[in-house]
């Protein structure tokens, strides 16, 4: 492969991966932020670490799962009736950060 190509190729990537990370954070401004952006009703705040452990020991499966059926005083869905599975595990990736 030339170096044009390489290049070209790692331009493509880092720019990929912002725009996934925007529509991250859009997803996350537009469904997750009312509750994890303050913890209301015991929802885990963005960032929380410590909040977030728990959870994330649970494993994917199983906070899926929540999403899905709503879990506690998080709706179904948790008001992404658009998102993915794997844009609900980049949000608790995001969140959980």
């Amino acid at each position: 492969m030339n170096k044009l190509a390489i290049v070209v190729a790692c331009f493509g990537v880092i720019i990929g991966s912002q725009a996934y990370a925007a529509g991250v954070e859009d997803k996350y401004s537009k469904a997750c932020v009312t509750c994890h952006g303050t913890g209301v009703l015991g929802a885990p705040k963005k960032g929380d670490a410590a909040a977030w452990q728990p959870r994330l020991k649970q494993g994917t499966d199983t906070l899926l799962s929540h999403i899905h059926s709503g879990y506690k005083n998080m709706p179904a869905k948790g008001l992404c009736n658009d998102c993915s599975d794997a844009d609900y595990v980049a949000l608790i990736k995001f969140m959980s950060q």
